[in-house]
């Protein structure tokens, strides 16, 4: 059953943050002076037409007598795991759907606030952490909305240590930092070129009513470009893979260039947002999870970036519903909620676990635990490679699994880390594969030395030369590997731009500029 929150309960709702945002209340201040936020109401007018109308409503409700709602009406979050085993494969699952039109009507104005509808309930802090002693399958299968807040966790209970913490991992993304990381990390003028112009492709095949779609045909583009995706059902998934570059490159709804166009998207995933079982969900048809885990990284990276109230409530449900859809035995996560996982949906999952982590949000201990379980269950030669829903030895998979690896704690010199990224290195970035090319580039990233050094050279100018320079495909790339057959156009783009944003997305996990710590266990 949907509830609709009432705005006066959603603004008293999204006071519960704990006390280092209360510390920045000056500076949120100042940004609502300057900037449209992430508010629920900013117009005059139509706080004085809901007053009007609410009190009318409560003098006429006050002269009834209303029962007491039936039990049977409560959401309860006890539900029987999905038995149903898929075959494995290494691609997503193609479901038809019909492409949702976007209207006229929809169109997103700079003047649009920013309302989700959905209520979320408000569960507290965790209070006992469930060990791997006491069974990771009995504590996943007792999961309750108790284990979850909508608050922002006390930083340190969050950070192993938090004296080596500068910041919250996406600092790299300013102008200031970001001009000195690009020279320092091996990016130069004719990436970041590259980089402004896939920024002004995905602009401007934004849809009317501020999202996007897989299919870009639809919209402005009316044609214009080549090799449109299949996967046009899932367009929260399309809207948060065209919205994490503008992230990338420190754009958002608050500054930069391009704030309009992110604010267009955040609204779009805000306002299609579900209500499942007390938590946000973005599962969608022809997107299954993947859609969920893509939407869920965007909310959380907007919300470490600026810290906007309006983006908490709904971020930090998205995350509770990472931790609700996770497979009560093996950890994982797949199409469908508590399905037996897949390496590939585990890898977005967990980096929106991390992108929630950044922003000091609420992640369960026992989630973490769980992730960890999948990953020793997929797992070869102690780590050092992965499979897709078993042991192997993969190529994405494993750069995956040690992307989540180096994410989740392992250290620089830990052995199986050494030798799969020597795997990597000597397969060497992919001619046609960008989802391949996106975890590896990280992983030898964060490893650093002489393998990110040959790595970067290869996968940079490849990029920067594969790059469409002419026509309305101008800044845009096409590639069929890796999911861009289903993803189109605007998957590769989205892709091919993070890699080249790998230089500032994320500061350094190891070495004296590290300002990530390991999640809390």
């Amino acid at each position: 059953m949907s509830t609709h929150l009432d705005p006066k309960q959603y603004s008293m709702a999204t006071q519960t943050t704990s006390a280092h945002l209360d510390e920045e209340e000056e500076y949120y201040e100042e940004a609502i002076g300057n900037s449209s936020q992430f508010i629920f109401f900013t117009a005059a007018p139509s706080w004085l037409v809901s007053l009007v109308v609410h009190f009318i409503l409560l003098l006429v409700l006050g002269m009834w007598t209303l029962s007491a709602p039936d039990e049977d009406e409560v959401n309860m979050l006890e539900v029987e795991p999905v038995a149903t085993k898929i075959e494995e494969v290494e691609e997503l699952e193609e479901i038809v759907v019909e492409q949702e039109q976007p209207t006229e009507t929809d169109v997103v104005t700079p003047n649009d606030t920013f309302v989700s509808d959905m209520v979320f309930e408000t569960p507290v802090e965790v209070t006992e952490p469930v060990t791997l002693a006491n069974d990771i399958e009995a504590a996943a299968v007792q999961v309750t909305l108790s284990d979850f807040g909508p608050t922002t966790a006390p930083r340190n209970d969050l950070m192993a240590t938090i004296g080596a913490m500068s910041g919250h991992g996406v600092e790299g993304r300013g102008m200031k930092v970001r001009a000195q990381m690009v020279r320092s990390n091996g990016g130069n003028e004719a990436s970041e070129a590259a980089v402004a112009a896939a920024l002004r492709w995905l602009a401007e095949h934004q849809y009317p009513d501020g999202g996007w779609s897989f299919d870009h045909t639809l919209g402005r583009c009316q044609g214009r470009c080549s090799h449109p995706g299949t996967a046009d059902g899932a367009r929260n998934a399309a809207t948060a893979m065209a919205l994490l570059p503008f992230l990338g490159a420190g754009n958002t709804h608050l500054e930069g260039e391009y704030k309009e166009t992110v604010r267009g998207g955040l609204q779009y995933l805000v306002t299609h947002i579900k209500n499942d079982h007390g938590t946000g969900s973005f599962h969608e048809p022809g997107g299954s999870m993947y859609s969920h885990g893509l939407a869920s990284i965007t909310l959380c990276e907007a919300y470490a970036m600026t810290h906007d109230k309006g983006l908490l409530i709904p971020a930090q449900a998205s995350l509770n519903f990472i931790a609700y859809a996770q497979d009560p035995v093996g950890g994982g996560w797949r199409y469908s909620p508590r399905q037996e996982g897949d390496t590939s949906a585990v890898g977005w999952q967990i980096m929106a676990l991390k992108s929630g982590h950044m922003g000091y949000l609420q992640i369960n201990p026992n989630t973490i635990r769980g992730a960890m379980k999948f990953l020793d269950q997929v797992q070869s030669e102690s780590g050092a490679y992965y499979g897709y829903t078993g042991p192997g030895k993969g190529q994405s998979t494993t750069a995956v699994g040690l992307l989540c690896r180096m994410y989740l704690g392992w250290k620089k010199d830990e052995p199986a880390l050494a030798r799969g990224v020597e795997y990597l290195s000597k397969i060497g970035p992919s001619k046609n594969n960008l989802y391949y090319n996106y975890y590896a580039t990280q992983v030898v990233k964060q490893y650093g030395g002489e393998d990110w050094d040959k790595w970067n050279v290869k996968m940079r100018d490849f990029l920067v030369a594969e790059q469409d320079k002419n026509g309305h495909q101008k800044g845009s790339w096409d590639m069929d590997g890796g999911h861009g057959d289903r993803g189109g156009r605007l998957y590769s783009t989205s892709m091919a731009t993070m890699i080249l944003e790998v230089y500032y997305r994320h500061m350094p996990i190891y070495g004296a500029a590290a300002t990530e710590d390991e999640f809390p266990l």
